[in-house]
Formats: structure tokens, C-alpha cells, sequence
């Protein structure tokens, strides 16, 4: 475990909403991030697993500073985020968005497009631009020729390349990648995918990787945290979630990936078809109407975390199942 400060921190974020269920109904509370910890340090990739639905993406806005929190700390390089304007933290925190087809600005160029932010922050004279982006291009595997081009010249793979340039043109610290190849060809996903981990080698970057394809995950990840409805329930070594899932939820996820053997069928995950409702979650632990391991204390007391190991804050599981003893010989 490394004692250096985590680039990017988060201790008992929380992110609620408000919501009109009808019109003569009153409004309710949704807590899309319900008391998140996590820490991220240089060099790691972590990756954020779960349905859709459980709060990544409103995780990844807070990270980015694209929504404030409700309550929490969320801390950059050790200090507060509220101490950063907008500006540092867009310089440090850069987002490779879902889509290619709608993140990208279909009346710019391809070279107006990825020298943005070096405008918008004013980190090159007019003349260090053009250089900057080619070079920012070529490393991102864009031929120079597409500088003067528009983005419906460009296929999904190209469009989702210009995203990767833009993104690294001010050589940030961290990278959230939201599902970065679910829009794209099976095809092109691998090659996306290969890119994103030479780039992280070759400049030292750190990423949270969001997705909902668990070989990309385990193919990726350094660390792995299992969100479900707000929480994270579920945090470990890549090798060590993929070989030993501790939570039930984690398991179940697991069991949902598709085989290629033949005759083996669709797996059933055990989870069945009903989603609890977020504005009117379940009592205790949120998962126990769907967990086949629930046990009465489940019903009535939320589960708290259990950190596992020496000091590995990011081995962590919340579960009913697990105290400190059966945490620690898990």
C-alpha cells in the first residue's frame, strides 16, 4: 500500500436530490450518492462497476466539478475542492465521454476542437497551438490531415480518438473515462481500449474507468468499487474482486457476464427483474430484497464497512455477512 497523497479523495460524499412525484404529490429526496469513500492515487486505474442507475455518472459529475455535493469532503492532491476554482480543477480533471457522436461540436474542426482548452485556459500563444494539437494527435493515433476536418467526416473509432486529444491536450493528473467504447463497434472497442493503456503508461496518467463490461474492467482496472443505489458496497484488488467476490451483489454481477461455451444459455444473475425504487429505498441493507444470503439483520440495519487487511482502505465490503473476524479471514 502506498503512502503517497491520493490524487483525488472522497470521505462520506452525498449527492441529494429533490423530486415531484406527481403534481399534487409531495416532493421526496434521492439520494443518487448516498455516503461514497474512495481514494485514487497516481498511476492506479480504478474502476466503478454497477447498474445503471446506481450513481456513477452522478458520481463522475461530482468528481469533475460539474455538480455539487450535498455533504462529504472531496479533496484534490490532499486539499479541498472548494479551495480549486472550476479552471484548476478542469486543468488537473479531464472527462472522455459515453458518446463521440454528441460530445463532439459538429460546426468545429477537428484541430478547433482539441485546442479548446488550451484557448479556454490560456496555456499556448496562438502560435504553439497548431504544433501542440498535431502532436497530441499523432500520439493519439489521428493523421495530421485531419486537422481541417469536421467530426461527421470521421468514423465512431476517429470521433472517440478527437475525444481522447482533447482530453490529454493539457495533460491532466486524472482521467474519467465514462463508458468510453459502449458506443462504438466491437471492433474499434479493443483498439480504443489499447490506446487508453499506452496512453496511461506512456504519460503517467490515472484513471476511474465507468463501465457496465466487466472484461473491460478486470481487463483495465487496478482497483475495482461495486456501487449499488449510492454505495459503494464492494472494494478490492482487480485480481482479488474477479477471484474472491465477497458481496452478494458482486457475485451476482459476476454471474451475469455472458459465456461464449455453447449450450450454456443466458445466465440468470439471481437478481431477478425489479429495481428497488430509489426515492423509497429499502429498509436496512438496500440490497436485501434481492440478496439470496439476507438474514433478518439485514431487514433492519443498514450493514457498515469493513476494511480488510492492514490499513488497505480500498479493500472494503459492506455486508451483514462479513464482521472485522470474517472480513479478515475472507
Amino acid at each position: 500500500m502506498s503512502a503517497q497523497t491520493p490524487i483525488l479523495e472522497t470521505k462520506d460524499l452525498r449527492c441529494v436530490f429533490t423530486v415531484r412525484q406527481g403534481l399534487f404529490k409531495a416532493k421526496k429526496p434521492l439520494a443518487a450518492v448516498n455516503g461514497v469513500s474512495l481514494q485514487v492515487r497516481k498511476g492506479e486505474i480504478l474502476g466503478l462497476v454497477g447498474e445503471s442507475g446506481c450513481g456513477k455518472s452522478t458520481l463522475a459529475k461530482i468528481l469533475l466539478g460539474l455538480q455539487d455535493p450535498t455533504a462529504g469532503a472531496l479533496l484534490i492532491d490532499g486539499k479541498p475542492s472548494s479551495s480549486f476554482s472550476r479552471i484548476d480543477i478542469a486543468r488537473r480533471v479531464q472527462p472522455i465521454f459515453q458518446d463521440p457522436f454528441s460530445s463532439l461540436n459538429p460546426r468545429k474542426t477537428i484541430g478547433d476542437i482539441i485546442s479548446l482548452p488550451l484557448r479556454v485556459h490560456k496555456l499556448a500563444r496562438r502560435d504553439e497551438i497548431r504544433p501542440k494539437v498535431l502532436d497530441i494527435m499523432d500520439l493519439c493515433g489521428l493523421s495530421k490531415r485531419f486537422y481541417e476536418s469536421y467530426p461527421n467526416q470521421l468514423s465512431g473509432g476517429q470521433r472517440q480518438r478527437v475525444a481522447i486529444a482533447r482530453a490529454l491536450i493539457m495533460r491532466p493528473e486524472l482521467v474519467i473515462c465514462d463508458e468510453p467504447t459502449s458506443a462504438l463497434d466491437v471492433s474499434v472497442q479493443s483498439q480504443i481500449l489499447n490506446l487508453l493503456t499506452d496512453l496511461q503508461k506512456e504519460l503517467n496518467l490515472t484513471y476511474i474507468l465507468i463501465s457496465h463490461n466487466l472484461a473491460v474492467v478486470e481487463h483495465m482496472a487496478t482497483h475495482v468499487a461495486v456501487m449499488y443505489l449510492g454505495r459503494l458496497v464492494e472494494q478490492a484488488p482487480t485480481d482479488e474482486l474477479f477471484r474472491n467476490p465477497r458481496h452478494p451483489y458482486t457475485r451476482a454481477l459476476l454471474d451475469s457476464v455472458l459465456t461464449p461455451e455453447p449450450g450454456m444459455g443466458v445466465p440468470d444473475s439471481q437478481l431477478g427483474a425489479a429495481f428497488p425504487n430509489p426515492i423509497d429505498p429499502p429498509r436496512g441493507c438496500t440490497f436485501h430484497p434481492r440478496c439470496p444470503k439476507a438474514m433478518d439483520i439485514c431487514k433492519q440495519a443498514a450493514p457498515t464497512p469493513i476494511v480488510s487487511g492492514a490499513g488497505a482502505d480500498y479493500d472494503m465490503v459492506e455486508c451483514h455477512l462479513y464482521g472485522p473476524q470474517e472480513a479478515r479471514a475472507a
